[in-house]
């Protein structure tokens, strides 16, 4: 008789290397490959269970190139988009990001594997009740989901260290810079009504807001609640 605590072990070891073929394949052709060198990001990108954050139908596309349906109107981003907006943050040990968006939780997941504390808020119910659930599950305890409309941020958790906003705003959010800490960063998708929203980096340096265009991308619309 195999002894249960050999057979416990085994599992373990099996759900850490489930797909890790297609991870690493991801990290090498899709991240690296693109310029992006922040060991954190790619230890983490390399981690995250992409497969076990999408919606069964789209398991098989988890690690490909490109955004996925996630249900209820919403996207994942491709994998390289969740790097890129990752590494412009800076992560480290020891800060706390709050992340606009919770979607799947994979971009939670990412950060909750390099950084101390994340706090995510998400507007729609079905969406944010399925990701705690999935972040519970994978054992993310540092993740901390509130099924909210996200425009006001989290202010009874503030100040951030980051911010990370996963949805396009038409202007940067006043809420968000005032919860970010002095020599904090906040990276958001703004679309101002041109051919292509333009990922935006916001830098606070001494009270100051700095901001510059990093890149174009495509995001689903910042929605808020009915009552606003």
């Amino acid at each position: 008789m195999i002894p249960f605590v050999l057979i416990l072990g085994l599992f373990l070891l099996h759900q850490s290397d489930e797909r890790k073929a297609d991870r690493d394949r991801m990290v090498r052709e899709q991240i690296e490959a693109r310029g992006i060198n922040d060991q954190g990001v790619l230890k983490a990108m390399r981690q995250v269970l992409r497969h076990r954050l999408v919606p069964d139908e789209q398991k098989e596309n988890a690690y490909i190139d490109s955004p996925l349906p996630i249900g209820e109107g919403q996207t994942i981003s491709q994998p390289y988009i969740v790097a890129y907006m990752t590494e412009m943050i800076r992560p480290k040990e020891g800060l706390k990001i709050l992340e606009i968006g919770t979607g799947s939780g994979y971009q939670a997941a990412v950060l909750a594997e390099i950084v101390d504390e994340v706090y995510t808020l998400e507007i729609v119910p079905e969406l944010g009740q399925k990701a705690e659930k999935a972040l519970h599950d994978l054992d993310y305890e540092n993740v901390h989901v509130r099924i909210a409309d996200g425009y006001n941020g989290w202010e009874e958790h503030a100040p951030f260290d980051a911010i990370v906003v996963t949805a396009a705003a038409d202007h940067i959010l006043p809420s968000l810079t005032q919860q970010l800490k002095d020599g904090g960063r906040m990276i958001i998708p703004i679309d101002s009504g041109g051919p292509a929203q333009q990922l935006v980096l916001v830098e606070k340096k001494r009270g100051k807001v700095i901001t510059r265009n990093v890149l174009p991308v495509r995001f689903v619309p910042f929605t808020r609640s009915d009552d606003q």
